[in-house]
């Protein structure tokens, strides 16, 4: 990220930069261009080429807080536009989060409220550049990390936002690095600063972040890790280097630990909250760090659940300060979307970049979803039936058949968006997505 402006838009609450919707509707005489169509750039932004061929684009709204029939597949007619400092980018994968499905029920602050369109990672071509880009050009493979909008087929961004992708490095793979593997790595060698020898909790380790985790630990000797999933997931985590998987649902993953490690361990990293997170803290080694990044035992279901949230707050950790000088033990907070430090991301994504091209770290894709199967996708994650990240394509399905336009009446998204956040696209017409 080369200036505070495109750190300010990944991290200010808003929505990342997007393209400018036109301001009047297709109609069915004018039918826009196939979603397939790339614009034709050579370098540069044309306005004036592009208010001729206006882009026809395919995304992922979330229309409103509930189950996932609130997310809708949805085509958004544009005209291309790039400020000073802007790239446009064909998307070719985007990698599904635990804040999407958060997000789909009202329970992710970061993300501005609906309509609006999802996802924060993802890969792809630079088809366009705007002024003042010297360091991207168009044909570049990057790797994009924004506050929200990366679930459409096409997507504007800054600069600063992209990262170039080692060459061996599918798209796939760029998709799913961002998000979970920036949480890991400053969760491990940032706020619990990770050192030979020492011994790692981690929940949920058949998923992107405890994947991720898994990995990095053995980036340094001699570190044992002890990772919560169902017996399903067990060969597989522990091939990928956990040293005591734990069935968390038919087991106490305490006393487990404790018959391995009566003393405890030195780092727990909590995605759960509640409970769990005082469990955590009961089992942390004198100087140990618990690090809470999230709060899964809010989500229970397809929509929010008030007593679960009660359940969670009511059971939540509470400490003073005394208490940590007693115990000698730390207690911290981590979310990404909360990074202020633009030169650390940057330093960070170096890093991981590095690491996968000398073969240390690799995302493991547990499955790839076309965005007319994102149900699917998130029924999977929300089933914790995943071993590694999901992915969604923005190309549409070769056997699908796109119709021209949608009987139903369809709702107007730069009216309500327009109305919410000042700044989005219009909708022309609707996909109908399986599920």
């Amino acid at each position: 990220m080369k200036s505070g402006s495109s750190q300010e838009a990944m991290m200010s609450g808003e929505e990342a930069p997007t393209l400018q919707p036109e301001q009047e509707k297709q109609t069915d005489e004018e039918p826009p261009p196939a979603a397939s169509e790339a614009p034709q750039q050579s370098g540069s932004s044309s306005p004036a080429a592009a208010e001729e061929k206006p882009l026809s684009i395919r995304a992922l709204v979330l229309t409103g807080y509930g189950g996932y029939d609130k997310v809708k597949l949805q085509v958004k007619t544009q005209k291309q536009q790039l400020a000073a400092g802007e790239v446009l980018v064909r998307v070719k994968a985007c990698g599904l989060n635990f804040a999407e499905l958060m997000g789909k029920q009202g329970l992710y602050e970061l993300l501005p409220p609906p309509p609006v369109t999802l996802g924060m990672e993802g890969s792809g071509v630079i088809e366009a550049v705007g002024e003042d880009v010297k360091d991207r050009k168009v044909g570049d493979r990057v790797i994009m990390l924004i506050r929200s909008g990366m679930y459409q087929e096409v997507v504007v961004v800054a600069a600063g936002n992209t990262f170039p992708m080692p060459e061996q490095m599918s798209f796939e793979e760029g998709a799913a690095l961002p998000v979970n593997y920036l949480t890991a790595y400053l969760m491990l060698f940032e706020s619990a600063n990770l050192k030979p020898g020492k011994s790692v909790l981690v929940h949920m380790a058949a998923g992107g972040v405890g994947v991720a985790v898994t990995q990095l630990c053995q980036t340094v000797p001699d570190v044992t890790v002890f990772g919560t999933a169902s017996a399903s997931k067990h060969e597989i985590i522990s091939q990928g280097g956990v040293t005591h998987p734990i069935d968390y649902r038919t087991k106490d993953y305490v006393e487990e630990v404790r018959k391995i490690s009566p003393n405890g361990v030195d780092i727990v990293l909590d995605p759960l909250g509640g409970s769990d997170t005082q469990k955590g803290f009961s089992l942390l080694k004198p100087l140990g760090m618990l690090i809470v990044f999230g709060a899964a035992n809010c989500v229970t279901g397809q929509k929010k659940n008030l007593l679960a949230m009660a359940k969670t707050w009511y059971n939540q950790l509470s400490l003073s300060m005394l208490k940590l000088m007693q115990t000698n033990k730390g207690v911290c907070g981590f979310h990404l979307g909360y990074i202020p430090d633009e030169q650390l991301i940057i330093r960070t994504m170096g890093k991981l970049l590095e690491l996968y091209s000398q073969g240390k770290i690799k995302p493991r894709i547990d499955s790839c979803y076309h965005f007319e199967e994102a149900t699917d996708a998130m029924k999977r994650m929300h089933e914790r039936q995943n071993i590694g990240k999901v992915i969604l394509l923005p190309e549409a399905k070769k056997e699908e058949v796109v119709p021209k336009s949608n009987p139903e009446p369809v709702e107007n998204v730069e009216k309500t968006e327009a109305a919410a956040n000042e700044k989005k696209e219009e909708t022309t017409e609707e996909v109908k997505a399986e599920g």
